[in-house]
């Protein structure tokens, strides 16, 4: 599947493969960079499509940035800045009245544009900045994604996901947490897997999988971190999807990043030797948007392939199994980091990295310099 997305360039600290750390000290980043903040001219997965319900307002913050959504009458999303320009109430508190939101203490009316329509007051004059800013969204994939910055909105870059679309014949199911964490420790989390052998032991991961290195690599502006590993002891999670007779296999985890918060896993088992099979494998959906600088939205789907239909029962407890692996095992270890981590410059705490951090070292530093060419594109240098 091709991953239209921000382009990514080689930034310091790690080279064009993502296999060698230069030896500068990681520590000597210019000031400016230590406050990251957020890449904003790109598309961000806002909820799960059924999260905006005809008639309702559903509210969420996201890059900092209070926001209120709902359905014009022809079923397409809008979002809005979440604040009346006259006394700063939020919108969400208000009322739909056909295409538009009005507020719920002096009754202005903002249409699905931002514009301020209706002043029920003395003359109705509308004052010029009777303004809310609105946002572009789209709807693909069953994903409402917004575009917060200033640049234009172009749909195109918005990656494949199509395997979770109504007819695409996957078996698909999802959910969403919060991380009391950094969107981009959450990122580090999915491009090193090679945690699965300690923190997702005996469920998603077995002991035999540390021996192999991730190749990282560049293709279609997204960021790929592989691992195929040979005759290991298979996870509990794939002995159901595969064989259910706990035989070893040989296993694969190939990770796509397109930033700045999208995660695609195709991973799997089959026979030693063998080739991949209809089952023992799936997609494994993973969306990461920052909802301040210390919290993320996480959605997270799993689709797999036409022809591997199980009983209630047994697609019950796969689910229950990625739940425990997401909410009970990723996220506590993630929340931790957050709160060692704080508002330091990771950089400036001189990590120690290892050959499995060629991936997030690579995502990190591609979100740091994206960062700077948007800011340094918008004060006109």
């Amino acid at each position: 599947m091709c991953a239209r997305g921000v382009p990514i360039d080689a930034y310091p600290g790690v080279d064009r493969a993502g296999a060698r750390l230069h030896r500068a000290p990681l520590n000597r980043i210019p000031e400016q960079e230590r406050s990251m903040g957020f890449l904003r001219n790109a598309w961000y997965v806002a909820c799960w499509s059924e999260d905006v319900q005809a008639g309702e307002l559903f509210r969420r913050k996201l890059l900092d940035e209070d926001v209120v959504f709902y359905r014009k009458a022809d079923g397409d999303p809008v979002a809005l800045f979440n604040r009346c320009p006259h006394r700063f109430i939020p919108l969400h508190l208000g009322h739909l009245k056909g295409d538009t939101i009005e507020c719920c203490y002096h009754g202005l009316q903002f249409d699905c544009t931002g514009r301020c329509i209706k002043n029920p007051h003395g003359d109705g004059r509308i004052p010029a900045a009777a303004n809310v800013r609105s946002y572009p969204v789209v709807e693909r994939h069953g994903i409402v994604w917004i575009w917060m910055g200033d640049r234009e909105a172009d749909a195109a870059l918005i990656p494949d996901y199509s395997m979770l679309d109504a007819g695409s014949g996957f078996h698909t199911t999802k959910g969403a947490i919060n991380i009391a964490a950094n969107y981009i420790l959450m990122g580090e989390n999915l491009l090193d897997l090679s945690h699965v052998a300690y923190l997702h032991k005996g469920l998603l991961g077995s002991a035999q999988m540390l021996q192999t290195l991730p190749v990282v690599r560049e293709e279609n502006g997204a960021l790929h971190v592989d691992r195929d590993m040979p005759n290991v002891d298979v996870p509990a999670v794939f002995n159901m999807l595969f064989r259910q007779d706990g035989k070893p296999v040989d296993a694969w985890q190939n990770m796509r990043w397109t930033a700045p918060g999208c995660y695609l896993l195709d991973a799997g088992v089959k026979a030693p030797g063998g080739e991949r099979e209809v089952r023992g494998w799936y997609y494994g959906i993973h969306l990461v948007t920052p909802e301040t600088s210390s919290t993320t939205h996480y959605h997270f789907a799993s689709a797999r392939p036409p022809g591997t239909a199980f009983d209630a029962a047994t697609d019950e407890e796969l689910a229950r199994l990625r739940r425990i692996a997401f909410a009970e095992q990723d996220k506590p270890i993630v929340d931790a980091q957050q709160q060692v981590v704080g508002d330091q410059d990771l950089w400036a705490m001189k990590p120690a990295l290892l050959a499995i951090d060629a991936g997030p070292v690579r995502m990190r530093r591609t979100i740091e310099g994206l960062i700077r060419a948007e800011r340094e594109a918008a004060a006109g240098h």
